[in-house]
């Protein structure tokens, strides 16, 4: 725990945002107490065995504002999320349960629209919710409704996916457009005058999944949902103990997203994305994972955007930048200094 996890006190927002914080409330302090040797905080769904057979389980909960947003509910999300955290880990989602928080004072006509929005979230994904339990708490205690959910899937004998699969070399892929879903949140909150019509990328990402899971150089997967591409980077950079290299040129994202960032400040490469797949996978195999991808409707906007590259845990964005002065740098046969310029200009992003 560093020196500034010491001095707080008391539970932040910050806490469960999907970054640093996050991971050490988990590390030093639920991993710290509960550890035991099924408990991989790394990973979304922890495997088990139960009559040789191979299961994946997950649980997740959900809270969002508001419960309705352009491209889903929290209800839909709910079933997306945990189906996803179940696709990544190579499991085939099949049984869920559901946990209802709902606050006094909620309208019946809103929580119907929600569950309907789940109900058929369930039915595409092709998952069934089998055992659930439903409170009501006192109004100003809530914020219309949270969902806690469990799921259950079922994976092919043998196959391993993890961070510790990862190597030297290996490509970095997204299957379509980063920070879809946060923008579309933000904009729905009409807290800073915007608006468009820009749809959240919430979805089941089974297909994507499915689609590569018979690839012998995938290593790793990952939904990039709370913190973004950037905190998925930045926790494979911390346990591999290298470079996580990024082509900002390659990453995808919808021009509405750019827009409302430049406005406002944000930075796409930590906005949530609700139905994306972030894969690393041997070089000799990436293309044609990418050719998969393509062909899919949920990922034509998928690329290669970046690689791992032997070093210091760190996570580098390669600018247009760093293209130019290689350009110039070759153009001129130009070597030191300008090699210690582009170094320190790289290392310091």
């Amino acid at each position: 725990m560093n020196n500034n996890s010491r001095k707080e006190k008391y539970i932040s927002l910050a806490h469960g945002n999907g970054g640093r914080y996050m991971r050490e409330l988990i590390d030093n302090l639920f991993a710290r107490y509960l550890a035991n040797p099924l408990l991989n905080t790394q990973n979304d769904a922890v495997t088990l065995t139960l009559e040789q057979t191979e299961i994946a389980f997950t649980t997740d909960g959900f809270t969002v504002n508001p419960l309705e947003f352009p491209g889903g509910t929290i209800g839909s999300l709910a079933i997306h999320g945990t189906v996803n955290d179940l696709a990544v880990s190579g499991a085939t989602p099949k049984y869920l349960s559901l946990n209802v928080f709902i606050e006094e004072g909620m309208s019946f006509e809103q929580l119907e629209r929600i569950v309907k929005s789940m109900a058929e979230a369930a039915t595409e994904a092709g998952v069934a919710i089998v055992t659930g339990d439903t409170k009501v708490v006192p109004r100003g205690e809530g914020a219309g409704v949270f969902f806690a959910t469990s799921g259950i899937g079922i994976k092919k004998n043998g196959l391993t996916l993890g961070m510790e699969q990862i190597k030297t070399g290996d490509k970095i892929l997204v299957s379509g457009t980063i920070g879809d879903h946060g923008t579309a949140v933000m904009l729905a909150r009409e807290q800073f005058g915007l608006k468009g019509d820009l749809q959240s990328d919430a979805a089941s990402v089974f297909p994507l999944t499915h689609s590569i899971l018979a690839i012998a150089g995938l290593r790793f997967m990952r939904d990039p949902t709370r913190g973004g591409l950037a905190s998925v980077c930045h926790e494979i950079s911390r346990v591999i103990q290298q470079e996580v290299h990024l082509y900002q040129a390659e990453i995808p994202i919808h021009e509405q997203v750019e827009s409302v960032c430049e406005i406002l400040g944000y930075d796409p490469l930590y906005l949530a994305c609700e139905g994306r797949v972030v894969a690393i996978v041997s070089a000799e195999h990436a293309p044609k994972v990418l050719a998969i991808w393509q062909a899919l409707d949920a990922g034509h906007n998928a690329g290669i955007i970046g690689e791992i590259r032997a070093g210091n845990a760190d996570v580098v964005l390669e600018t247009e930048l760093d293209k130019r002065l290689d350009a110039f740098m070759s153009d001129h046969e130009l070597g030191s200094p300008w090699s210690d310029v582009k170094e320190r200009i790289i290392s310091n992003k």
